[in-house]
């Protein structure tokens, strides 16, 4: 791991169950960097306010502010982490390795966003979206990716990158969106990888979908 440590504790504006706040914050923390956590009430409309605002005009989680440096979007938000504070491993430089980890990120806010986060999101949050559709796109990424993952260890090899930290949050909690892990021996076993590695964060799990109906 790089040795270079921020001047200052890194802001990081998320709220506790996003996904994509979870991956930042899995991430700084499994690279020992220091950071606070500015808390935002999504349903009081704290990130439509004009303090946040002015970091996102989106609206979205997560931010950080490190220094000077105000990014947003949490695969973004990786990349400039493993770039500037991380390991080469994180982040690979040659050709192949890179577009091997950048097809994970665009899994991630692609299929993984429109399957087992948008599930999650309805069942969690109420959010308008089909869930159905959500859980359909979800079992046919699982599908690849189970099949994907039964000869590597980790997204795109033998060690982890920050492909792992982007697929993992949403993966992991699929069953809040009541789609099961339990035909996908490979990725439980990646799961299980993934959180086994040191400093690993979980982020809490909530009561709905599957883990609904099991309680």
């Amino acid at each position: 791991m790089s040795s270079t440590k921020p001047a200052q504790p890194i802001r990081l504006h998320t709220t506790l169950l996003s996904g994509h706040g979870h991956r930042v914050k899995l991430f700084l923390t499994m690279l020992d960097l220091p950071f606070t956590v500015v808390e935002l009430n999504m349903a009081a409309g704290d990130n439509r306010k004009p303090a946040h605002l002015a970091l996102n005009p989106f609206g979205e989680v997560p931010v950080i502010e490190d220094g000077d440096v105000v990014l947003s979007d949490s695969n973004a938000i990786l990349v400039y982490l493993a770039h500037k504070y991380g390991d080469p491993s994180w982040l690979p430089l040659d050709p192949f390795g890179a577009a091997a980890v950048q097809r994970w990120l665009s899994l991630a806010a692609g299929k993984i966003a429109y399957g087992p986060c948008a599930a999650r999101l309805v069942t969690l949050f109420g959010a308008p979206r089909h869930l159905e559709t959500a859980q359909t796109i979800a079992a046919g990424l699982f599908e690849v990716l189970d099949a994907e993952l039964s000869d590597k260890r980790f997204a795109v090899g033998e060690t982890p990158t920050i492909a792992d930290i982007a697929a993992h949050s949403y993966i992991a909690h699929a069953p809040e969106g009541g789609v099961s892990l339990e035909p996908y021996p490979h990725i439980r076993a990646w799961l299980k990888r993934v959180e086994a590695l040191p400093r690993f964060l979980p982020m809490p799990a909530s009561k709905a979908g599957l883990l609904a109906e099991a309680s």
